[in-house]
């Protein structure tokens, strides 16, 4: 098991080739939250850094957790080829769509209806391990793109905004989320 404080090139095309990361957070107290995260919301700023795109979802976990505690890890797994996993450690921040840098930042990600929260993960350690136990799988489509998204789209800004506050104003242990500046 190799580890080190930062990203190296071979680590930075790793983690572009992968389709699919998890993101893992957990408040200081209740359940910890593993979500499967994909499509063209990960950019790697720098090898201490990485930013992504938080899409509408079910829940709001990871932002809740972060309000409280923020640390985050991302998981990345080699599904063919070498295996290999890599873990990402780190203490990361939130944008919501109401606050002033949001315009920035989501400037650098593709148009996506239902885009939430945008993730800035400082990076404080990197483990790369074997992956000798993750299955060989093939990749055949992105449900991002063919379900998530068209839903969100065919919602509206004002029916996605309805969802929000239906799903994702709290985290399943009752945590508020931020999810609207009145929060």
């Amino acid at each position: 098991m190799a580890t080190g404080k930062k990203l190296n090139p071979s680590l930075i095309a790793f983690i572009q080739k992968q389709p699919l990361f998890f993101v893992g957070t957990a408040a200081p107290d209740g359940k910890v939250n593993i979500s499967p995260k994909g499509m063209d919301t990960l950019h790697i700023l720098d090898e201490s850094h990485i930013r992504w795109l938080n899409l509408s979802g079910s829940g709001n976990e990871t932002a809740a957790h972060l309000r409280l505690a923020a640390r985050m890890t991302l998981m990345f797994c080699a599904f063919d080829g070498e295996a290999k996993i890599l873990r990402v450690y780190g203490h990361s921040l939130v944008t919501h769509p109401y606050e002033a840098e949001w315009s920035d930042k989501i400037a650098k990600f593709p148009e996506l209806a239902g885009s939430r929260q945008i993730f800035d993960l400082t990076i404080d350690m990197v483990q790369v391990s074997c992956g000798s136990g993750v299955p060989v799988m093939r990749f055949e489509v992105n449900r991002g793109a063919e379900e998530l998204e068209p839903h969100f789209a065919a919602l509206g800004q004002e029916g996605v905004e309805a969802y929000w506050r239906k799903k994702n104003q709290r985290s399943i242990d009752g945590f508020p989320t931020g999810i609207f500046e009145d929060e």
